[in-house]
């Protein structure tokens, strides 16, 4: 049975939900630096990391999950050479170099206007 995730606040501009859950699985949709409830995007790398990382928490919050459970991340960037910013918030969220979950950053200058970075989630929920 799957089930769809949601957080009070995270809106897609698409009919999709915040994550979504099959059996143990879970795997969101893409989540952005937008702040929550206003949509709007800072205008800096660094500020709009905080927030991705942050919503990352609520989603896996709301499925049940913590970061524990995470497996695979993806992150899309603007502009890759800048990864030591997003790595601020990596660090915060799996400071334990020897129980981290993969990851793979992909060069994506074709993120819409101001946005400079995105992630996706897959996490096994027990």
């Amino acid at each position: 049975m799957r089930i769809s995730i949601e957080v009070p606040g995270f809106e897609h501009d698409n009919p999709i939900p915040a994550a979504c859950r099959v059996g143990p699985l879970l795997m969101t949709s893409a989540i952005s630096g937008k702040e929550l409830f206003t949509g709007e995007l800072p205008g800096g790398l660094e500020r709009q990391c905080e927030n991705m990382w942050s919503t990352v928490r609520k989603v896996l919050e709301a499925a049940g999950a913590s970061t524990e459970n995470v497996v695979k991340v993806n992150v899309w960037m603007k502009d890759r050479s800048q990864r030591v910013v997003m790595n601020k918030g990596w660090l915060e969220m799996f400071p334990d170099e020897h129980s981290r979950p993969a990851r793979h950053t992909f060069p994506a200058p074709e993120l819409p206007g101001n946005m400079q970075v995105q992630c996706e989630v897959t996490a096994v929920l027990e």
